[in-house]
């Protein structure tokens, strides 16, 4: 029975990188000049910091700018709020959201059933979700469906299996 995997997972080599050119270019543009303007990798998140709040929005805008080019989904990012650092400075934290939620996997699995293909069925595993269906290409519709609807998560299929 043809069967296939939803995830919603983040490449962290990719956000790595992506942080280091962000960094890099902070360091050289004239705009952040003295502006101690830095981004610092946590676990399951990001910190920017900065002198003041326009220079961190500036700073933000060139990671996700870094991170498109990546491909890696800005819908996993989950931006804070801005906060009053020492010395008058500013700080952001940024967590990454990898995995699917109990809630979204619900609202994932009545999506599937509303498109009413006879055959296909879905449980949730973990956090991830695993779809099976007597036929490919309900598969394949059922794909085409997911991708074109928002859930505001990023989704990547694999493993599929015919």
């Amino acid at each position: 029975m043809p069967s296939f995997d939803i995830v919603s997972e983040v490449d962290w080599q990719e956000v790595r990188n992506a942080v280091d050119q962000a960094n890099r270019e902070a360091a050289t543009r004239f705009d952040f000049k003295g502006t101690d303007s830095a981004i610092e990798i946590g676990t399951d998140e990001l910190v920017l910091r900065s002198s003041t709040e326009d220079r961190l929005r500036a700073l933000h805008q060139v990671l996700e700018e870094k991170l498109v080019k990546r491909e890696v989904s800005l819908k996993s990012l989950d931006s804070g709020k801005i906060e009053e650092a020492s010395r008058g400075s500013a700080r952001q934290r940024i967590a990454v959201r990898s995995g699917i939620s109990a809630d979204n996997a619900k609202r994932l699995n009545r999506f599937m059933k509303d498109l009413g293909l006879k055959g296909v069925s879905s449980q949730t595993q973990g956090d991830q979700l695993r779809v099976t269906g007597k036929k490919r290409d309900d598969l394949q519709a059922v794909i085409q469906a997911l991708k074109a609807e928002d859930f505001g998560i990023a989704l990547q299929f694999t493993n599929f299996r015919d």
